[in-house]
């Protein structure tokens, strides 16, 4: 290959080294193009799985900052650029590799960070982006609803219930994210409301107008590349 056709082969590697979350760097030995292709609709548009060169790809990975491991750059190499969710391409890979062995993840890259095979396992385990935001959603909706019932109260009852959630505050923030947080949240606003509501039984009718109000809760087998 011409030098000028290696300079940019280079540069297109580099481009997306460094226009990626992420790389998974694997061998794909004995993977027909059929299977190749099957990869590829099961990552996705946002990931781009490229057969490349190893020493073009060593070449590559210095010019866009990137540091790998050079054992992982050995046999016939593809990386999977990840544009989108690391979590999404690192599963995608995993399970196609369990259905088709002759897949053997290396490696890779995350957020400029080398990552060994086994890290790339552990991010496959993690819930995807859009479950975890959608989990964080559903703590901040939780609140607010609550939260706009508490205007109805009188006003000392009010000014008891935002004591009453600042005391409840540390324990709902120390409740791990997996343990069913809007629930978890939900409860402990409905306590609140109950006790605040308890300690006004006794309270005599005129409130004076100096208490404050309640804040709101915020929120085929491919020919192998020439060297």
């Amino acid at each position: 290959m011409p030098n000028p056709e290696k300079n940019t082969a280079v540069a297109e590697i580099a481009d997306h080294f460094s226009n990626s979350s992420a790389a998974v760097i694997t061998e794909y030995r004995g993977l027909t193009v059929k299977q190749l292709t099957q990869l590829r609709r099961t990552l996705g548009r946002d990931t781009t799985y490229a057969i490349v060169k190893n020493t073009l790809t060593k070449r590559a990975a210095e010019q866009a900052g990137v540091t790998i491991d050079p054992t992982l750059l050995t046999g016939p190499t593809a990386i999977a650029f990840v544009g989108g969710d690391p979590v999404e391409a690192a599963k995608g890979l995993r399970d196609f590799a369990k259905a088709n062995p002759l897949l053997v993840i290396k490696g890779g890259v995350l957020d400029g960070k080398a990552l060994s095979a086994s890290e790339v396992s552990k991010i496959a385990d993690l819930e995807s982006r859009e479950v975890l935001l959608s989990k964080a959603a559903g703590v901040f909706k939780a609140l607010p609803t609550r939260a706009a019932g508490l205007f109805q109260a009188p006003l000392s009852q009010m000014a008891r219930l935002a004591k009453a959630l600042e005391e409840k505050k540390p324990a709902v923030a120390a409740a791990p994210a997996e343990a069913a947080p809007v629930e978890t949240e939900a409860a402990a606003a409905d306590e609140v409301v109950e006790t605040a509501a308890d300690s006004t039984t006794d309270e005599t009718p005129t409130e004076t107008a100096t208490e404050a109000p309640a804040e709101e809760a915020s929120t085929e087998t491919p020919a192998e590349p020439a060297e």
